[in-house]
């Protein structure tokens, strides 16, 4: 097989590989508060055909846009006909489609090291299981690698359609995330960095102006600034949306600054990376695409094991690769879906390293060997992949990924309204009363029942505790108590760690609900 030939065929099995560990079993984690935040948001654009951006929450307008065709497939305009598949979907492609750009960069890295870099991208564990989360992270990783692959394949060819389509991921980073800023500031201080690197340690003369065309990359910008313009505005329906994408950043800085639930070490990343262990489970690291990372990235200030590779691009990728770590550590606020940018430049470099290891040993038996090892690292990845989205550790505080996870008692506390509804006189319309002001992600679960109230505090109106169910934080059971006295059947359920709710149920129905237990049971056992 002639070896571009052998590249397709591999590159296509990485791509199934990838889709392998991203499809399967979507629906089967409970969803994370920030995934049900999302989708409803997305479902009230399903519904309503209105989106507005808001500048204090909830991030960027690609998410909820990118999916309507998902929803349209899969639920029609049904949002309680959609499923957590309609939604994870969107960043399971997405999470696919980062294999695929990395192709883009094979004259740049090498065949090889395109490869391995691929294999490691579709086998990380943080990668898989991000892209199965409904949250903008993968979404952005893909649209910042974009950028960089189109602004590659612009030096390479000078085409002018590949600066378009750089401007065009540019602007969709604008429209995804706001930490699309330390993006923009770490590729342009690597760009910087890596021009100065060739120019006074290599003593090369770097000619820029050919690239420096001002009608191609003011065309470019133009692409990329009215693509987040459309966005943020939805098409022109919210024009303030566009002052509302630059004001944001002062709610964003002052949150990332700290004082909050989210406030980690600077290590926190590094350590979820490189050794993390809770109790009697698994030992989880990444270490060996961290170790790969650093080899590749030496090798391309070296030049050892490289000569496939080309170095300014080696060279960038390290630069941004470190800068982007930098800021993100040095940022209190810290969520452990963040780490996937500067995760996914690490895994370029790991797939340089790879290939610069192998390439320098001298004898069939030594390369046979790192082959060897390379395949056991790759065999490692890939069980902690399989362990952290497959298994029970899949929403279990003994994987690293999960963070204040949704409990799947969330899920059966939402059955258990829902049969209640099946027996109740209104059915969907059945009044459901939450008291409590820790609820997420309970508006998606319950998205099928028409009448749900949100409350933060026990109203003062005796009438208001008259619905037919109640779901109330637990703090509220004394008052309750005095007030319902035995009229309402109470159930402990728990939402997520260290936040449980009581579950009322009105005597009536909870009665009826377990006749029709009893019956179901007699007609199994029968």
């Amino acid at each position: 097989m002639k070896k571009p030939a052998a590249f397709g065929v591999i590159a296509f099995g990485l791509v199934v590989g990838a889709l392998a560990f991203r499809l399967p079993g979507l629906p089967t984690r409970p969803m994370h508060v920030d995934e049900a935040v999302q989708a409803i948001k997305a479902g009230e654009l399903l519904e309503t055909n209105t989106y507005r951006y808001d500048p204090h929450e909830f991030h960027g307008p690609t998410l909820p846009y990118i999916t309507q065709p998902f929803l349209w497939l899969t639920a029609g305009t049904d949002f309680a006909a959609t499923s957590e598949f309609s939604f994870r979907l969107v960043p399971a492609l997405f999470g696919v489609g980062l294999v695929l750009l990395t192709l883009l960069l094979a004259d740049g890295l090498g065949r090889t090291a395109t490869l391995y870099a691929g294999a490691f991208c579709a086998i990380s564990p943080a990668m898989v299981f991000y892209s199965r989360y409904y949250i903008h992270e993968t979404l952005l990783v893909f649209f910042i690698f974009g950028a960089i692959c189109a602004g590659w394949r612009y030096t390479q060819s000078r085409n002018p359609r590949w600066a378009l389509l750089a401007g065009a991921f540019l602007g969709l980073m604008h429209a995804t995330k706001e930490t699309c800023i330390i993006a923009y500031a770490a590729m342009l201080l690597a760009l910087a960095l890596t021009v100065a690197w060739r120019h006074r340690v290599d003593g090369e003369r770097v000619e820029l102006r050919p690239f420096l065309n001002p009608k191609v990359l003011g065309a470019g910008a133009a692409v990329g600034g009215v693509i987040s313009f459309l966005l943020f505005t939805s098409f022109l329906t919210n024009l303030g949306g566009a002052v509302d994408s630059i004001s944001t950043y002062f709610t964003w800085f002052k949150r990332g600054a700290g004082g909050s639930l989210h406030d980690h070490p600077w290590t926190y990343y590094l350590s979820l990376l490189t050794y993390t262990k809770y109790g009697p489970g698994p030992t989880w690291s990444e270490g060996f695409i961290l170790a790969l990372a650093a080899v590749g990235a030496a090798a391309g200030f070296t030049r050892w094991g490289i000569a496939e590779a080309h170095v300014s691009l080696v060279r960038f990728f390290t630069f941004y690769t470190v800068v982007m770590m930098i800021v993100f550590s040095a940022i209190p606020y810290k969520t452990p879906w963040n780490m996937l940018s500067f995760l996914h430049g690490a895994i370029v470099l790991a797939g340089v390293g790879a290939a610069a290891i192998v390439k320098s040993r001298p004898t069939i038996p030594a390369k046979a060997c790192v082959a060897a090892v390379l395949l056991l690292g790759g065999l490692h990845l890939t069980w902690q992949a399989y362990q952290a989205n497959f298994t029970y550790l899949r929403s279990h505080r003994r994987n690293p990924y999960v963070y204040a996870h949704t409990s799947p008692d969330a899920l059966r506390l939402a059955e258990r309204v829902e049969a209640i509804a099946l027996l109740a006189p209104e059915g969907s319309d059945m009044l459901v009363r939450v008291i409590t002001p820790d609820f997420w992600p309970l508006p998606w679960y319950l998205r099928r029942l028409h009448r749900v109230g949100y409350w933060e505090t026990l109203p003062d109106k005796p009438a208001y505790l008259d619905a037919p169910v109640m779901i109330t934080s637990p703090t509220l059971k004394p008052a309750l108590d005095l007030r319902l006295r035995d009229s309402y059947q109470m159930s402990y359920f728990g939402l997520r760690p260290t936040v449980n709710l009581n579950l009322y149920i009105r005597r009536d129905l909870w009665d009826r609900f377990l006749r029709l237990r009893e019956h179901n049971a007699g007609e199994h056992d029968g």
